[in-house]
């Protein structure tokens, strides 16, 4: 529910813009953007209409308060009175309005789980629910259950039924190692199947299975507690910027020596800062550092590194203090994310990719692993829009790949370009489209993937389908 206003595009005046068919921002009251609501937070004016009390509600209790003037909702057995909170909400008070008055947990988590909203909120906070909720058996974060890992002493013939493979885990120790064995009863893990985090005196393990993720954390010498419910966040070094384009920068973080986290193909992470006392979350698509490194990756991939595309908006809330941090400086980077199925990709002859400005990022790593790992592949082609020449990322780069693969073809789409601009020009239209998708038979096996700003997206979306596309065959990145 609770959202993290980003840039408008295209302008309120483009032909582009159009209505939203599924859930979307919108136009906020002057003075109702997310800094006024953090001044707010801090101005000192009790939010919560208990003079700073934190009681205890029941069910019963939370039921009465459903109206846009009185609304509390529960999350993860806090309550929040989010009435005061109704004008801010970049989502709308309609949106807020489907929770009042019960759990809003399940609602929350399929709309942005990531949002930090215990910073968010915490003036709000009314107290804890009387009753701890119940969460249903078969409660996911997209579609990962998450699952604890029992010790292998355990684990008994009708335990390891309950999952697709029931991990389990054993550890030894010596004078001077803890060795922590984890059996996944799988073949062909690969590195990006298993996170590993070591933080002071605690070690935590995910491991990746089909659409399960199971999870084992142990003490090392005194007893802690997890709260499982949200992202495991580790904080990660900034090493490098550079420019790329006049607005887009190539950031690159360093993972604590004692990590290991490998993001998947077609997977994001989230990116959290402090900001004026407030933690702010944004999603983002890891990348490499060049186009080019990826095709050279070697056998044991160094992943100390993760690198970032990111346009800076000078009139943003998160993207100006991210450019402003120093070499040295920390991110706290989350646990990956994402529905896309790398298997999708098997067998394929045609890739199709469509994205406008920093949508290309998740392009980068399906380009890549369909180049080198799909044999069957005949042909991917990019159709890449942006306003000018001087948006477009990578642009010799990507030129420079289609010239030595043969079966990768590049066309740059341009909204606003110079007289000299020879190429395409507009925006995203069936009449592009139609052109473009050229698939080699009827029978033939084919993927779209597209990536842009919202209403790119959607439109994209509704005119893959009036042109006979099924869903199986278009896949769209959001975060």
């Amino acid at each position: 529910m609770l959202n993290v206003p980003s840039q408008s595009f295209p302008g309120p005046s483009s032909q582009q813009r159009v209505a939203s068919g599924g859930r979307s921002k919108v136009p906020l009251k002057q003075g109702r953007s997310l800094m006024d609501w953090i001044r707010l937070t801090k101005s000192g004016k009790d939010l919560t209409g208990l003079k700073g009390r934190l009681i205890e509600v029941t069910e019963e209790e939370l039921k009465k308060h459903n109206k846009k003037d009185d609304c509390w909702i529960c999350i993860r057995g806090f309550v929040y009175n989010v009435s005061p909170y109704m004008e801010y909400h970049p989502g709308g008070e309609d949106e807020l309005m489907r929770a009042a008055g019960s759990d809003g947990t399940d609602l929350f988590d399929q709309v942005h789980r990531w949002v930090n909203y215990e910073s968010m909120l915490k003036e709000c906070l009314v107290g804890r629910m009387a009753m701890k909720p119940a969460f249903p058996k078969d409660y996911h974060e997209e579609k990962k259950v998450l699952n604890g890992m029992l010790p292998q002493s355990q684990v008994t013939d009708t335990l390891a039924k309950e999952g697709p493979s029931s991990p389990s885990y054993d550890w030894f120790q010596t004078d001077s190692l803890v060795t922590i064995v984890i059996y996944t009863k799988q073949k062909d893990i690969n590195l990006d199947s298993v996170i590993v985090d070591h933080r002071d005196d605690s070690f935590r393990a995910e491991t990746v299975i089909k659409d399960y993720s199971y999870l084992v954390h142990v003490a090392l010498s005194h007893e802690i507690q997890e709260d499982f419910s949200g992202l495991f966040y580790r904080k990660c070094q900034l090493v490098s910027k550079e420019d790329v384009t006049h607005d887009t920068k190539l950031f690159c973080l360093m993972l604590p020596p004692s990590t290991h986290l490998e993001v998947p193909v077609g997977q994001h992470v989230y990116l959290r800062l402090p900001i004026t006392g407030t933690e702010i979350v944004k999603p983002y698509t890891p990348v490499c550092d060049s186009l080019f490194s990826e095709f050279k990756e070697p056998v044991l991939p160094n992943n100390i590194y993760i690198y970032f595309l990111i346009k800076i908006y000078p009139a943003g809330f998160f993207t100006p203090e991210l450019d402003q941090l120093q070499i040295g400086d920390y991110v706290s980077v989350s646990n990956p994310e994402g529905n896309f199925i790398i298997s999708q990709l098997q067998e394929l002859e045609d890739l199709f990719l469509l994205a406008a400005g920093t949508g290309f990022t998740p392009m980068v790593k399906v380009l890549n692993y369909a180049l080198t790992n799909i044999p069957s592949l005949r042909k991917v082609k990019l159709m890449f829009f942006n306003k000018t020449e001087d948006d477009i990322i990578w642009r010799s780069q990507l030129e420079k790949l289609a010239f030595k693969d043969k079966r990768f073809e590049v066309e740059f789409v341009l909204s606003a370009p110079t007289s000299e601009w020879s190429g395409k020009q507009g925006y995203i239209s069936p009449a592009l489209l139609s052109e473009f998708l050229k698939r080699r038979s009827d029978t033939s096996k084919v993927l779209i993937c597209l990536c842009g700003p919202t209403p790119f997206t959607e439109q994209g979306m509704r005119m893959l389908h009036d042109l006979n596309f099924s869903k199986d065959e278009i896949h769209s990145f959001t975060a």
